[in-house]
């Protein structure tokens, strides 16, 4: 019996073996593609024509919407940023998802707010009403529209798809940041190819400690809570090299809801955000691919590397497990409602590729993971398994890990490098053991109970997010 065990022990932990091989091989992959594309993006910057995108009156002007709920502590600074935005003609429309704090009312003291007819077309499906429609005094491109919540920011996104005005719609989040050019970049691919074009993203990085002066991030630092570090690493490692990869690949399943732009008319006609999903950025991006798939018309899905979004990322354990286990319920829905993808050569790569590349890896990842490392424990402690092969178990499970991450690192120190603090190097390079090394394990785990919560069902909510604000320049100098 006991050789029985030992031998299916053994051959259950060579399967993880493999698997692990295989899918850091994958990300190592799509890391050498995004490294190539991330260089050859900076050798044309230079000439990309960012000047003249910015003066010609024929650029596609743009609507940003912010859903908001319960933001005090940042939609001043966050707007104000919005609206300092460098691109020749943008609006904001801040949606204000039934707020139990002081959102609207900060809002409405910084800009001089007054209530104007609610003009809603009603072409975007809303299952929240929306109650009234505020403008600043002085004639400023912001608009305020305050709305019964349901508890989905997909829903506060519609009303602001609904009364957007132009043909290109920004939707971000109302805690985040943007670049200066940021539209520009986000824009460029639309300019370029304005025929198939549907959909961009950027890249997301964590705002925690950074010093933001009058809606700019004027001085990036490193987050002094490892939590928030970690992240960082984490944030690195998927939006720089991760969706680089698979946007040269044209496999892009995921823009991030806090940073993407979108062809308005394409949103209309999907009736925006599907009513009830919770992972909405995912879901809204695989129903690009499927309407543009199954209606046979080319369309183009891009990732650009350049503008950035900073956001504030959780700093506690407790609100980082919320969140990742609502990312886990949202990917598990997503593959569900449009399994029949999965698969389906019809669907492209998206279908053969990209969709069995998430059931395999980020699905089921976890499952295999964990119950991998406690299979190797539990061997070694009663003697089942040899100490070389946990050796080598450890080394690829771990060690090829924090191969892939110190990558990432070192393709950012040599493109972008918005951390240039010294100091902030070798803590980077210790967050990249403690984010492979016990922080993965515990990731894993939310992942999990995040599957097991949508199995099981239970009630959609935006979940409590704990702001601090910006740090200012005062601030700063104080520590």
């Amino acid at each position: 019996m006991r050789d029985l065990t030992a031998q299916l022990l053994q051959g259950f932990n060579l399967f993880v073996l493999g698997y692990f091989v295989v899918l850091n091989t994958l990300y190592l992959v799509l890391t050498l593609l995004a490294a190539s594309g991330i260089s050859r993006h900076l050798r044309r910057l230079s000439f990309a024509g960012y000047d003249e995108i910015f003066a010609n009156p024929l650029t596609p002007p743009v609507t940003v919407v912010l859903p908001a709920h319960d933001e005090e502590a940042m939609i001043v600074g966050s707007v104000e940023a919005m609206m300092a935005l460098r691109y020749p003609q943008h609006e904001v429309i801040v949606v204000d998802d039934g707020s139990t704090d002081a959102t609207f009312e900060v809002l409405r003291t910084a800009f001089g707010l007054v209530e104007v007819p609610l003009e809603s077309p009603g072409r975007v499906p809303v299952a929240g009403e929306a109650l009234d429609q505020w403008v600043p005094i002085d004639g400023r491109s912001l608009v305020v529209v305050r709305k019964r919540s349901v508890g989905a920011k997909g829903d506060a996104a519609n009303v602001g798809i609904d009364i957007a005005r132009y043909p290109l719609v920004c939707i971000t989040d109302a805690d985040a940041i943007l670049d200066e050019d940021a539209l520009l970049h986000l824009a460029k691919p639309f300019v370029d190819d304005p025929a198939r074009v549907v959909a961009t993203g950027g890249t997301v990085r964590a705002v925690n400690d950074c010093v933001v002066h009058r809606g700019r991030v004027v001085e990036t630092r490193l987050p002094r809570s490892w939590v928030a570090r970690i992240q960082v690493i984490e944030y690195l490692r998927s939006f720089l090299l991760g969706r680089v990869g698979w946007s040269r690949l044209q496999g892009l399943l995921i823009i991030s809801g806090a940073f993407g732009l979108f062809r308005k008319d394409l949103l209309v006609e999907l009736g925006g955000f599907r009513e009830g999903a919770i992972g909405e950025d995912a879901d809204l991006v695989a129903r690009i691919h499927r309407n543009r798939r199954e209606q046979h018309l080319p369309y183009r899905v891009e990732f650009v590397s350049e503008p950035v979004c900073w956001t504030e990322v959780p700093d506690t354990l407790e609100v980082l497990g919320r969140q990742r286990r609502r990312w886990s319920r949202g990917l598990m829905e997503v593959l569900s409602v449009h399994r029949r993808m999965i698969g389906n050569p019809r669907y492209g790569r998206i279908g053969t590729v990209v969709l069995p590349y998430y059931v395999a890896f980020e699905l089921l990842g976890p499952f295999i993971e964990l119950f991998g490392i406690v299979s190797v424990i539990f061997g070694l402690v009663f003697g089942l398994l040899d100490v070389p092969f946990a050796v080598l178990f450890f080394a690829v499970a771990f060690g090829y890990g924090i191969l892939l991450s110190v990558l990432a690192l070192v393709v950012e120190e040599f493109s972008y490098r918005r951390y240039s603090r010294r100091r902030d190097l070798p803590a980077a390079l210790a967050a990249i053991v403690l984010e492979n090394v016990g922080f993965r394990q515990l990731h894993a785990w939310w992942r999990i109970r995040g599957v097991i919560q949508h199995l099981q069902g239970g009630s959609l909510d935006w979940g409590t997010m704990t702001r601090t604000g910006f740090t200012s320049e005062e601030d700063a100098a104080e520590r």
